[in-house]
């Protein structure tokens, strides 16, 4: 371990429902919790006001409307969250070339690997100007960590919370660690924490005291002794620079359960168009295709077929997916889909060649597409009549306004939804740097009202004006 606290780990604040607080004025200062609002939706973020009430993350959405009646319910906006992290990202990686992210909000620091900081002083100094620059950039608050190594400084960051630095010296970690409960260690969860109860272990410190014989007795070697070394502090783990994505996936949850079998093919066909935007959007293409399917008892099956070269076609991975649904049976009824590409490569000259064989093999068959797999030439792939029809929705998708999401009216400007039901959709129009707004109701098709995309958190800098030249 470091004998400075160079390891930084940043948290953002309550990131989703930050992000729609500041988006939103009249939010701000109130209960707003993020997530899905279906009955087998759950808490994804809740704000800090909401967290009073009990209300946490991976709660049933249920229980949490039973805990905070009044609060604000909101739908996930990920484009938006997406873009604010990688800003976040972006101010990390100026930091040092070791920055490992752990998820949109979350990330270890290694400042020694990046030249900025070799003392607690210096430390603390990069701490403190990340923040402000965070809160410059995105108009959001994070808290941060800083430690000799990667377990302490994310013990740090949760201490520091909310929009705090918390720097732990070395030298302390021992008596910072002992009175803190063995669920505070990476690795204990509710199973091991009940085990560890069971043998009247509550602390870090009985842990230690315990000794590492006891520990391999009760949790195994590998986790015993791992277990054992954290509680003395000792933690070599290295932050790891951001790998490239080996998957790009996406799936839907349905609030009920899909029986028709029309649907869910027509349902994995939408998935997998998704799925194919977002292999564009990330630059790769991919040779093995997956689906994943969660029926009515819970149980999960994935499925998945590798293609003779990578692709980022459409009509390619549809079929695929497609045959890959024939081999599950769901009559008892489906609740979640998932279709995914793995083997990633970046697009390159050979694909664009792959997919030129491909159709000229398709326009020689007479058929709509070709399968990659094994050569060989399947049949139509374009969606049955019946299929293009169920999945035709009564109402337009882009007319389907989500509690959250932003719009636009032509006479009022921009706003976001406040809930729809009944023909009805209720807008408050307000912006990020706007006074909180009002609010109106319109019919679901109005023609003046439209999906907006997200406006900026924070103002741009205004530049300044190029001086005039002196005049002799």
């Amino acid at each position: 371990m470091r004998s400075a606290p160079t390891i930084l780990h940043l948290d953002m604040d309550a990131f989703y429902a930050s992000a729609e607080q500041a988006a939103k004025p009249s939010l701000r200062g109130k209960a707003v919790v993020v997530g899905g609002l279906g009955p087998r939706g759950v808490v994804a973020t809740a704000s800090y006001e909401a967290r009073k009430f009990g209300v946490h993350s991976a709660m049933p959405m249920g229980q949490a409307r039973r805990l905070a009646p009044n609060a604000a319910y909101l739908v996930p906006r990920f484009g938006l969250y997406r873009e604010i992290s990688e800003q976040v990202m972006g101010l990390l990686r100026e930091l040092s070339p070791l920055v490992e992210p752990l998820s949109l909000d979350e990330a270890f620091v290694d400042l020694e690997a990046g030249g900025v900081a070799d003392s607690a002083e210096s430390a603390r100094a990069v701490g403190e100007r990340l923040r402000a620059d965070i809160r410059a950039v995105t108009g959001l608050s994070g808290s941060v960590g800083l430690a000799a190594s990667k377990m302490l400084a994310k013990i740090a960051s949760e201490e520091a919370k909310p929009d705090g630095l918390r720097l732990i010296a070395p030298g302390t970690e021992r008596a910072l660690l002992g009175p803190m409960s063995v669920r505070t260690l990476p690795g204990v969860g509710p199973a091991t924490g009940d085990h560890l109860r069971r043998a009247g272990i509550l602390t870090v410190a009985e842990i230690a005291e315990a000794g590492e014989d006891e520990l391999v007795r009760l949790l195994g070697k590998a986790h015993g002794g791992s277990l054992y070394a954290m509680a003395l502090a000792r933690d070599e783990r290295p932050v790891v620079a951001e790998r490239e994505s080996k998957s790009v996936s996406v799936e839907d949850t349905y609030d009920v359960d899909i029986h028709d079998r029309v649907r869910v093919r027509a349902e994995v066909a939408r998935l997998a168009e998704r799925c194919v935007q977002r292999l564009r959007a990330a630059g790769h293409s991919g040779r093995t295709i997956v689906l994943k399917v969660r029926r009515f008892d819970f149980s999960t099956l994935t499925r998945s077929e590798t293609l003779r070269g990578p692709t980022d076609d459409p009509g390619v991975v549809q079929e695929a997916a497609a045959r890959l649904l024939e081999a599950v049976d769901t009559t008892g009824g489906v609740r979640l889909l998932g279709v995914g590409v793995t083997g990633l490569t970046d697009y390159t000259q050979e694909d664009l060649f792959a997919q030129a064989q491909a159709e000229a093999q398709a326009q020689t068959a007479g058929v709509e597409g070709v399968s990659l797999v094994k050569g060989e030439v399947a049949g139509p792939v374009g969606p049955e009549p019946e299929t293009e029809r169920v999945a035709e929705p009564v109402v337009p998708a882009e007319r389907r306004w989500t509690a959250g999401h932003d719009v636009r009216h032509a006479e009022y400007g921009h706003g976001w939804v406040q809930g729809s039901g009944l023909g009805r959709v209720t807008v408050r129009f307000e912006t990020p740097l706007s006074a909180p707004g009002r609010v109106k109701t319109f019919r679901t098709d109005d023609p003046d009202l439209e999906p907006a995309e997200p406006l900026p958190l924070v103002a741009a800098p205004v530049s300044e004006p190029p001086a005039r030249p002196v005049v002799g």
